[in-house]
Order: C-alpha cells, then sequence, then structure tokens
C-alpha cells in the first residue's frame, strides 16, 4: 500500500521543487542516480519514448510524485514508530 500524501507534505515538496525547477529537477536526477538507478532509468526511458512529449515535464512529474511518495513513506514510517 503506497503511503499518505497530505498536504503539509505536497507544499513542501512544490515550494522546494518551484523555486528553482531546473535546478531541482537536475539534483533529483542526480540523487535518484545514487538512490535508486533503476527508477532513474525508467523515468528517463519513458520520457524519451514518445517525440511528441516534453521531456523535462515528464521526468519533472516523475521525480515529483517519486519524492511525494518517499517524504510520505518516511512520515508514515516515523509516525508508527512513536
Amino acid at each position: 500500500m503506497l503511503p499518505i500524501i497530505t498536504e503539509d507534505i505536497s507544499s513542501e515538496v512544490f515550494s522546494e521543487a518551484f523555486q528553482d525547477v531546473q535546478t531541482w529537477r537536475k539534483n533529483m536526477v542526480k540523487y535518484l542516480k545514487e538512490e535508486n538507478p533503476e527508477i532513474n532509468s525508467a523515468i528517463l526511458e519513458v520520457a524519451k519514448y514518445d517525440e511528441g512529449i516534453d521531456l523535462k515535464a515528464v521526468a519533472l512529474g516523475a521525480y515529483l510524485s517519486y519524492r511525494l511518495l518517499e517524504i510520505a513513506n518516511e512520515t508514515e514510517g516515523a509516525s508508527i514508530e512513536e
């Protein structure tokens, strides 16, 4: 089961990402290459699958989703331990 993404988590991630979208996306590429290279490869592969879509927009959406789920999972894990 996927963790619940709260409004607080969404606000946190969106404010972080949208301060400088290009830099945030590049940092996520680097982060995922180390943290979860299979996911990073899958995101990049899907993003370049169709020439009619915007590679950067697809990647940004995937990286945002990953980060939202990652933080929600960490938050949920912390709640269970308390």
